[in-house]
């Protein structure tokens, strides 16, 4: 940003930003990160000035935010790929724009149906953009129809346990997403037998195995792994939602645990899912918010 013309002054929360759009920046991610490459996406269609950002992310969702931007008037080249090109305009107009379906919080639901022995059927799922959690659920044992953008799980034996994952890894779209691993790590723990995940994205993005343990999991962790031995038994407890994901995972390993469980911190888990309480209700979950 401040290669592109942003001055900050102040520090921390307090801090002022003038920006004052240079001209012909080449700006090169060390990192395809979603959010640096949203945010300079925002910084770089107002204004004069050509902006190229290169090693850009190229999630679904920065496709559908360009998309959306160029609807609204912006100049941007190479949407799709990971090398945006953008011209500044003086400003944008308003549109109607329909955002797509959610490929985590399908695959969320869909680890719901795996863990509880259940089944759904979920509409509007952008089914191209969860292939790799398909295959990972597939190889558990999951019996999975699809048919335009509609979707339907459930085991494919309802007596079997699951089967164990040798090795996952987290990787930038198009590869296994980090914010699908919490979800998988909880679906792994009532596997039969050993399973692996490598998180290469996030730091500190296994804060959940220490709430799986208090349920009964055995997680180890050793740098970037955690090594998951599977036993198909989890207990019900006091448990806290420490992140978004993390807090939605404890929430599907408690479908699967036996007794009951409380967990604080559901505000973490409301950032990223609507209605998350009601759909599992209307699931045939036994679960309320309580304030």
């Amino acid at each position: 940003l401040s290669k592109m013309g942003m001055e900050l002054s102040g520090e921390a929360e307090a801090a002022c930003a003038v920006f004052k759009k240079k001209d012909n920046v080449s700006v090169v991610f060390s990192y395809p990160s979603v959010g640096a490459t949203e945010n300079c996406i925002f910084a770089a269609v107002l204004g004069k000035g050509k902006i190229t950002l290169k090693n850009c992310a190229i999630e679904p969702e920065i496709t559908d935010l360009c998309c959306m931007l160029k609807s609204m008037g912006a100049d941007i080249n190479g949407v799709g790929t990971s090398v945006l090109c953008i011209n500044g305009v003086p400003k944008l107009h308003d549109v109607e724009w329909r955002v797509p379906g959610d490929r985590i919080v399908a695959g969320t639901y869909m680890t719901a149906a795996l863990i509880s022995n259940g089944s759904i059927t979920i509409k509007g799922v952008p089914i191209d953009q969860i292939r790799n959690e398909i295959n990972i659920f597939a190889k558990t044992g999951a019996a999975i129809t699809m048919w335009e953008d509609v979707l339907h799980i459930k085991r494919s034996s309802v007596r079997d346990m699951l089967n164990p994952i040798k090795r996952i890894v987290t990787k930038p779209y198009p590869g296994f997403p980090t914010d699908m691993q919490s979800q998988i790590m909880s679906l792994l723990v009532f596997a039969d037998g050993c399973s692996v995940i490598k998180e290469n994205i996030f730091e500190n993005r296994f804060k959940i195995v220490e709430e799986l343990a208090k349920m009964g999991a055995d997680i180890t962790v050793s740098g970037k792994k955690a090594i998951i031995n599977g036993t198909g038994r989890l207990y019900g407890t006091e448990l806290i939602a420490k992140d978004l994901r993390g807090g939605a995972a404890l929430v599907l390993a408690a479908l699967g645990a036996e007794g009951a469980s409380t967990i604080s911190g559901y505000s973490h888990i409301k950032r990223g899912y609507e209605n998350f309480v009601g759909n599992l209700s209307d699931l045939g979950v036994s679960i309320k918010e309580s304030v």
